[in-house]
C-alpha cells in the first residue's frame, strides 16, 4: 500500500496539541516549528529554542515526535532540537538622536573567538572549502572521505552545506539519524560515517532559514553527533563546507578544532578569485586555520580518441594559487564522466572503481593529507 502524505493542516494541528512551556500556546502557534518538511509517510522539522532552555524543551521534542506519529499515514517523524543565543538585553534609546553606524558583532569577530574544542573520539578534522559554488567541492569531499576509508582508516563525512546538502544522494545513504543516550548516530555509506541535514528534510525541499538557524543546525551536527567512541574512534572527519565565507564557516571554526582546510578550485580566474577569498578568511582566524593544500578540479578533459588533455577551463591556475599560498598542490582531477555518474548514482568512484585514473588521484591526495596531519601532530 503506498505511503500517504499528510496535509500541512493536519500536521500543524497535531503539533499545536503540544504546548510550549514558555508561552502556553501550541508549538506551531508559538512559532517554534521551523523548516517543516512533509513527505509520503514522514514528517520532520527543527524545534528552535533559546540555548538556556534546551533541557526544558527536550521533552517537548519527544512529545512532538509522538504527536506526529499519531497522524494517520505517518510512520517516520524526526524533530531536531536546535538552539539560538539568548537575545541581548534591550537598551533604552538615548534622548539625543544618534547617527547610524555599523558595529561589529562580538560573535563575528574572528580575532576574539574562544578556542575551539576537539571532538571526542575524533583524531583529525579536515575541512574542504571552495569559496565558489559549482567547482565540485562536494565531489571532492565525498571521494576524499571514501579514499580515507579505502586506506583502512575510520572515516566520517559531515555535510555542512545546510542550504544545499548533497551527501545523502552522492553517498547513496538514506534513512533518519536515530537518537540514543542524547546523541545522534550518523548513518553509514561505503564504510564512511555520514551526517547531513539532508537526512532530516525531504530531498528538494528549500531551506528557508536565516543565518542563526543554519548556524544552530551546524552546531547540532558538530556537538550532538556520536562520530566516534572510545572503542571505535574516528581517524579522520571530512567537513564539506558550503560555498562562500559566511555563518557556517564561522560556526565551524568557533565550535570545531580543525587540523586544516583543503581549497578546491577550477583553473579559471573567476573561480580562483573566490578561492582566494576562502583561503584569506581562514588565515584571518585567530589562530589561523592551516591551508593543507589546493586541489584543481575539472583540470582537463582527456580526448577520447587521442588521450590529449583539453584544457576547457584553462591550465594550472590552482597550482599557481598553491604556490602563492605556500601550500602543497595536491593534484588535478580531470573532467570524468564516470566520476559524475558515480556521484549521481550514490556510488562514489573511489569506493566502486578504486583502480580508475580519477580514483587513484583521490587516493594519492588522501595519503598526502593524512601524512601531513600526522606529521603536524608529531610536531
Amino acid at each position: 500500500m503506498p505511503a500517504i502524505q499528510p496535509s500541512r493542516t493536519a500536521v500543524l494541528a497535531a503539533l499545536d496539541r503540544v504546548i510550549d512551556p514558555a508561552s502556553g500556546k501550541g508549538i506551531a502557534a508559538a512559532g517554534l516549528v521551523q523548516g517543516l518538511s512533509i513527505g509520503e509517510g514522514k514528517v520532520g522539522f527543527m524545534l528552535e529554542v533559546d540555548a538556556a532552555q534546551a533541557a526544558v524543551y527536550a521533552p517537548v521534542r519527544d512529545a512532538a515526535e509522538k504527536a506526529l506519529l499519531s497522524i494517520g499515514g505517518v510512520h517516520k517523524a524526526q524533530v531536531v532540537l536546535t538552539t539560538t543565543a539568548s537575545p541581548a538585553a534591550k537598551v533604552a534609546p538615548s534622548a539625543q538622536p544618534r547617527q547610524a553606524r555599523v558595529s561589529i558583532d562580538p560573535k563575528a569577530d574572528t580575532q576574539t573567538m574562544p578556542p575551539a574544542e576537539r571532538l571526542a573520539h575524533v583524531h583529525h578534522v579536515i575541512a574542504v572549502a571552495s569559496g565558489k559554488g559549482g567547482v565540485g567541492k562536494s565531489t571532492v569531499s565525498v571521494n576524499l572521505a571514501c579514499a580515507f576509508a579505502r586506506l583502512g582508516l575510520k572515516a566520517g563525512l559531515l555535510d555542512a552545506d545546510i542550504y544545499g546538502p548533497s551527501a545523502p544522494r552522492m553517498m547513496g545513504a538514506s534513512g533518519k539519524p536515530i537518537f540514543s543516550d542524547g546523541k545522534l548516530n550518523p548513518l553509514s555509506g561505503w564504510g564512511v560515517r555520514v551526517m547531513s541535514i539532508g537526512f532530516i528534510i525531504e530531498e528538494g525541499s528549500p531551506m528557508i532559514w536565516r543565518g542563526p538557524m543554519a548556524s544552530s543546525a551546524m552546531r547540532q551536527m558538530i556537538e550532538d553527533v556520536r562520530w566516534g567512541t572510545e572503542i571505535s574512534p574516528l581517524d579522520v572527519l571530512v567537513v564539506d563546507l558550503p560555498p562562500g565565507t559566511g555563518d557556517i564557516h564561522l560556526t565551524m571554526v568557533q565550535k570545531l578544532a580543525v587540523d586544516g582546510v583543503v581549497i578546491v578550485s577550477t583553473p579559471q580566474e573567476i573561480a580562483l578569485i573566490d578561492a582566494r577569498r576562502a583561503s584569506a578568511m581562514f588565515q584571518k582566524m585567530n589562530p589561523p586555520v592551516p591551508i593543507l593544500g589546493v586541489i584543481e578540479n575539472m583540470a582537463y578533459f582527456p580526448d577520447p580518441a587521442t588521450g590529449e588533455r583539453i584544457a576547457i577551463f584553462g591550465t594550472g591556475g590552482a597550482r599557481v594559487e598553491a604556490d602563492r599560498l605556500k601550500a602543497p598542490f595536491l593534484g588535478e582531477v580531470p573532467i570524468d564522466i564516470a566520476l559524475r555518474e558515480a556521484g549521481d548514482e550514490g556510488r562514489p568512484l573511489v569506493a566502486t572503481a578504486p583502480d580508475s585514473p580519477s580514483a587513484k588521484v583521490f587516493l594519492e591526495m588522501a595519503r598526502r593529507l593524512y601524512d601531513r596531519v600526522q606529521q603536524a601532530d608529531a610536531r
